[in-house]
């Protein structure tokens, strides 16, 4: 099962899936031959106990209503690992955004549950994994741009991450007339050209994954 399954962007091509996403919109837009959807939200699944070998939850807990009774709902249908893929807000201050556009980095933090909420939330036996973020990393989340600060300039790809709609447009405007003189100016460079470089970046992407 995979629960918060949007477009299906990171579902298994594999494996027997079933697509748990309440979104009409999201639904619609998955492709054609993609696992069957089912509407319904996390915290009331419409399925037995134990009625998958495995559950999965991409970049969706921090959208929960609920957030322990979404991991009681996923715990009770999945008899195997339950895989959940998350960012710590502890850690989001890593990224050279928190310089450029605090508003939108408290913002993220404030909407992503602690780690240790979601270590009690599933209980049993929990391994937290601390995911390196590639240089070229296809993702839209803004840490996928750590090596690649023009791409945040385009407001394309700032939509892909929500956080920026809960951000005032005198905060975006300031982000990015201060970004572009930054980076017209070789400050940006200065400060953070290394990354340009670097093969990885330890940010704030998790992968929790909770046994019985």
């Amino acid at each position: 099962m995979n629960v918060g399954a949007g477009a299906g962007s990171y579902e298994p091509d594999h494996l027997e899936v079933t697509a748990v996403e309440p979104s009409a919109t999201m639904r619609a837009q998955r492709p054609a031959g993609a696992a069957p959807a089912v509407d319904a939200v996390a915290e009331d699944l419409p399925f037995g106990d134990r009625a998958f070998d495995a559950a999965l939850a991409s970049f969706t807990i921090h959208q929960w209503r609920d957030l322990r009774g979404g991991l009681r709902e996923v715990r009770r249908v999945a008899r195997g690992p339950v895989v959940i893929l998350t960012c710590d807000p502890a850690a989001l201050e890593r990224s050279w955004l928190t310089d450029y556009a605090p508003q939108m980095i408290a913002t993220e933090a404030s909407r992503y549950p602690r780690i240790a909420d979601v270590r009690s939330g599933l209980g049993g036996t929990v391994t937290v994994e601390q995911l390196p973020i590639p240089l070229a990393c296809v993702d839209g989340f803004s840490e996928a741009y750590y090596g690649r600060p023009e791409a945040l300039l385009d407001p394309g790809a700032r939509r892909a991450n929500s956080a920026w709609s809960f951000v005032s447009e005198n905060a975006v405007e300031a982000f990015e007339r201060t970004l572009r003189a930054d980076l017209a100016s070789g400050a940006w460079d200065g400060r953070y050209g290394h990354l340009r470089t670097q093969p990885t970046f330890d940010g704030s992407l998790r992968l929790i994954v909770g046994r019985p």
